[in-house]
């Protein structure tokens, strides 16, 4: 992956609040392109709503129905089958159209319209980069949470799009606190927390083998890098790092984690939902809430939450009405934690060590957090089958400003420019620099003909700690651009960032995103937010 941020399509699903419930707007809240923010109105069917009431019934029986609206209790009379939508071969079992089913109901609902042109767009451009594309989706209507959007297929004998390795998927929501800076850490260290080990629900008792889950986990770390190591000689490892707690108290974990030794949490053991984002129990006498967890996370920048306990991802329910932000995952992303992992069901032991196994591996070989776990998840489908829920459990949140990377990629090097070009022989590039308008006065000078500027301290000449500013933010360049008068070193910004460099022209502030445009002496810059620092950009032509 590449430290320039991949092309992202962002969508948010909310109603429309001057009409009934089953009308809902799908918007465009960011796109890899100008002019892409669009919407779509469009309407919940009663076939829907039953096609979503039949998939529960058959894969995940025990937990409580959530109708989307209060339509006659019948389930869809035809279901797809293989043959039905061109693909060849026997019919698939009827769980497996189930799954089929919904999955095609629900991608065929959300991209309609303006919404297929975007995300054909964005397909576009992101093979065009060589990249993959990150598709976010933000759900604003409470009882559309509980929904399996990770189980979206555009046709029969296509893949789920959570399964996709070209469409990173994840959940979002643009409610959140700022993203605090990255830390600095350099490997992967982990919080391992072992919750309690028996908890009765439902009259029964339930044993996770947490000893075990601790062990897997050490070991897959140790298989990733070593695997990573045989593939390339020449990539150093990843450090990896993993510390126990065996079912601590509240004040023990939190003193773990106020070292700031950590980027990763993981916790295993048991919870349950609550309007506060639930709670985990780390020991029979000892709780902790989602909303006291979050405050620690983000107060000790801890980058990624990884839990394996039920319903980690579910969200609360209120006489059978969602609550909103209620899921622990949901929490924790409002408050500012830039990635966190849960479950949107009770998910069997196993079941929990196999994707935790496969999902450690892939972060060891540096994988991003949203390619690690359609990785994994692919692990999950191969082990246990299409027609059953286990791969659709996991659900990933990511903090709208994180680009995923918990370590910079091996041998992502900066590539200098050259300092002089030909037409520069006898004319050297005339000199630049970067000046700061306002309480400071300072001056940024541009050596060799470029700039770089940005949040990551290791990549940028120019650092700017702001929420705002992406981690590779812009660079400014001096190339030779040619005129019917022959070629003059010019200077040009060129755009990579997620909110875009806002220019001062005609007294006016114009964004520029993804684009590269001339620069003249004198004109004003703002990377990131329209508050932000305003820089001067300056060139000392020199003297003939």
């Amino acid at each position: 992956m590449s430290g320039i941020e991949n092309p992202c399509l962002s969508l948010a699903i909310a109603r429309l609040s001057a009409a009934g419930r089953e009308n809902l707007a799908i918007w465009v809240l960011k796109a890899p392109y100008p002019g892409g923010m669009v919407h779509h109105d469009s309407t919940w069917s009663e076939y829907m709503t039953q096609s979503w009431l039949a998939w529960q019934e058959m894969f995940s029986p025990f937990s409580n129905h959530v109708p989307i609206s209060a339509h006659h209790n019948q389930y869809p009379t035809t279901l797809p089958s293989e043959n039905q939508n061109g693909a060849t071969g026997p019919e698939i079992s009827y769980s497996g159209r189930l799954m089929q089913g919904l999955g095609i109901d629900l991608w065929q609902w959300l991209f309609q319209g303006s919404i297929r042109n975007a995300l054909e767009r964005s397909q576009g451009i992101a093979l065009g980069q060589n990249k993959p594309l990150r598709l976010r989706l933000e759900l604003r209507a409470p009882d559309f949470i509980p929904l399996p959007w990770e189980i979206m297929q555009p046709m029969a004998g296509k893949q789920a799009i959570s399964l996709s390795q070209q469409i990173l998927f994840s959940r979002t929501t643009s409610d959140v606190d700022a993203l605090e800076p990255p830390g600095s850490h350099q490997a992967l260290n982990i919080l391992l927390v072992l919750g309690e080990k028996v908890q009765k629900f439902n009259g029964s008792t339930t044993n996770l083998k947490l000893e075990k889950e601790a062990a897997t986990l050490v070991n897959a770390l140790q298989a990733g890098r070593a695997a990573q190591t045989s593939r390339n000689q020449s990539v150093p490892p990843v450090t990896c790092n993993v510390s126990k707690l065996i079912q601590p108290t509240p004040a023990e974990l939190i003193k773990a984690l106020e070292t700031g030794a950590y980027n990763i949490l993981f916790y295993a053991g048991h919870g349950e939902s609550a309007p506060d984002g639930g709670l985990l129990f780390l020991r029979s006498d000892a709780k902790i809430s989602g909303t006291e967890l979050a405050q620690v996370l983000v107060r000790t920048q801890v980058t990624l939450a990884v839990f394996n306990a039920c319903w980690s991802a579910k969200p609360d329910q209120v006489n059978s009405q969602t609550i909103p932000r209620s899921s622990l995952a949901e929490v924790l992303i409002h408050h500012g934690v830039p990635a966190v992992l849960g479950m949107r069901d009770s998910i069997a032991d196993q079941e929990a060590l196999s994707f935790i196994k496969a999902f450690a591996q892939a972060l060891a070989e540096r994988m991003p957090i949203d390619h690690a776990v359609a990785v994994a998840r692919q692990h999950l489908l191969t082990l246990y089958k299409f027609n059953q829920p286990a791969w659709t459990l996991p659900i990933l949140y990511m903090h709208p400003q994180f680009e995923g990377e918990l370590i910079q990629p091996v041998g992502e090097g900066i590539t200098e420019l050259p300092t002089i070009t030909s037409s520069w022989v006898e004319s050297p590039p005339p000199t630049a620099s970067l000046r700061s308008i306002g309480k400071t006065d300072q001056v940024w000078p541009i050596r060799g003909g470029v700039m770089r500027v940005g949040r990551l301290q290791s990549h940028n000449d120019l650092v700017i700690p702001e929420v705002c500013v992406s981690k590779q933010h812009a660079e400014i360049i001096c190339r030779d651009a040619f005129t019917d008068q022959g070629s003059d070193p010019t200077y040009f910004l060129r755009d990579f960032s997620r909110n875009g460099t806002r220019i001062l022209i005609d007294n006016g502030w114009k964004t520029v995103h993804h684009q590269e445009v001339k620069l003249r002496s004198g004109i004003q810059l703002k990377f990131g937010g329209p508050r932000g620092q305003i820089f001067e950009f300056i060139i000392d032509y020199p003297e003939s």
